[in-house]
Order: structure tokens, then sequence, then C-alpha cells
């Protein structure tokens, strides 16, 4: 079993446990980013305390308004770097809230958004991961502990296509991580941006060999991507928390948006054995 596999099975259900007991919102003890382990990785909360910031509907015209979930308790002068996500068709922020505390407490400032309409297509949730990403650097009450050289964005469903689309239009992101993208008919030979994107293996919704495979394949190999097929999951799986999907979403956001070389090690080879893994193709060189 790989180096995340046995680790993350034994902590699946300290993870489903935590959430229920609302433990989530508890704020670790120290504040400090020691040295990652696979046990840390798939951990429900990392070593920084936690605070939110709610962004009503109403304050902006360009997206749905969102929580924002950051670092608190840091020195002054330290910046962070910014993880924008998205919502899939018919879903809102609640879907994603899980990422907030778990990303936030690893030292990012997360902003999950809410979208101006709930069946917004691809297109038009990237527009809104943009004017949130503007909101986010320039306007938010967080804005000057986000490093705005240092951004990321994920979505989920037509989220993540939404996220593909972002990166294809914005080179300079520093990571983009698509989870069970659906975008019909595009391509993504144009993105430049390191790539993680992530697949069901029973999406029945977003079908992995028309839409995530298709879109990994897309994707220049210069480009640094990869790609995660969860095995045994559906459409709707990255609503709720997975270690699996937690350890490498982390692990990728720390190597590729804070330049976290030791991280590394987590993404290569990568796993071997791992009955929660169906297909990984790693970024290595």
């Amino acid at each position: 079993m790989g180096f995340l596999g046995s680790t993350v099975l034994r902590l699946a259900a300290v993870v489903a446990v935590l959430a229920a007991a609302g433990c989530a919102d508890r704020p670790p003890v120290q504040d400090e980013d020691p040295a990652p382990t696979a046990a840390s990785l798939a951990a429900p909360l990392g070593p920084y305390r936690t605070s939110t910031a709610t962004v009503p509907r109403g304050l902006t015209e360009a997206f749905g308004g969102g929580t924002i979930y950051y670092p608190s308790g840091r020195p002054r002068g330290d910046t962070f770097g910014g993880v924008i996500i998205a919502p899939g068709r018919n879903g809102n922020q609640g879907g994603m809230a899980w990422y907030g505390p778990l990303l936030a407490s690893r030292g990012f400032v997360v902003f999950a958004i809410d979208t101006l309409h709930l069946k917004d297509r691809p297109a038009a949730r990237a527009h809104e991961l943009e004017a949130a990403m503007t909101y986010l650097t320039v306007r938010s009450p967080v804005a000057t502990l986000v490093d705005a050289d240092r951004l990321a964005v994920m979505g989920h469903s037509f989220g993540g296509g939404a996220a593909l689309e972002t990166a294809a239009d914005r080179p300079t992101l520093r990571a983009a991580i698509p989870l069970m993208p659906y975008d019909k008919g595009r391509e993504f030979s144009n993105v430049r941006v390191p790539t993680l994107v992530v697949a069901a293996q029973n999406d029945k919704i977003a079908p992995v060999s028309r839409h995530a495979r298709r879109f990994y394949r897309s994707i220049p190999a210069s480009s640094g991507k990869g790609y995660l097929e969860i095995a045994g999951t559906t459409h709707s799986s990255p609503k709720k928390p997975n270690t699996t999907l937690a350890a490498y979403v982390i692990a990728w956001l720390k190597r590729y948006v804070d330049g976290d070389e030791r991280y590394e090690r987590f993404l290569c080879p990568g796993p071997i054995d791992d009955p929660s893994v169906a297909l990984y193709r790693n970024p290595c060189s």
C-alpha cells in the first residue's frame, strides 16, 4: 500500500467523527508550519488557527458573495497564498465549505464563493472566479493577508470547468485543481498552470472518458499536470470530506502555491497499491 494509503484508510473515520462533532471549528494549539508527514496530510486540520469573514451576496454584482477562511494569530506582515473555490451546478458555497478549515489551517486564505445563478455555465463561473480573486486581493477585509502573486483556483463540476478556463486565461496562477470537472466540448491545450485534475471513478454526470481524462490529456506536460481518479466515488463526492482527496489537494497547493518542495515526495511518484486510488498520473519530469 502506498505512502498515503494505509494512513488515509485509518484516518477516514476520524474525519467523519470530527466533522459530525463540529470539531472542525476547534483551533489547533500551535501556529507554525512543521515538516509534513503522511499523517499530517490526512489530518482534518493543520497547524494554523483559523477565522472566517462573510462576504454578503449584495456586496458585489460580479459574483454571489461567499465565505473567506484565513489563518489567524500570525505575526503582522505575514502573507499567505489564496485559493478561490467555485461550486458546481445547482450548488452553493456550502458544498465546498469543508475545504475552508482544511486549507486555512495549512496556511492559505480560502474564498468559497456563491455564483450569481445556480445554473451558471463554466464560462460564467470563470468570470466569477476572476472577480472573486480581485475582490479577495484588493477589497476584502483580509486583502493584506493575501499574496496576490500566489493564487490558485478550485471548483467542482461546472466550477471545475471554470477552474480550467480560468487557468487557461490567467497563466500567472500558481495552481488549479478542477474537481470532477464538467465543460462539454472543451480542451485545454493553452493551460500553462500546474493543474491537478481530480476525477471520480463512478462519475455518471461527467464521465471521466469525456471530461476529466480528456481535459488532462489536452493540458501540455510542460505545465506540470497531475491526474487523480478516486476509487469508488461519484460526481458529488468532493462535497464531503475525503482524506485521499484532501491529502493530494493539500500537497499540490503547498508544492505549487507555496513552492514548498517538502511536499513533492507526496506527489512523486505517487501511490502504490492504494485501494482508494483508481488511477494516478504524477507531475514528475
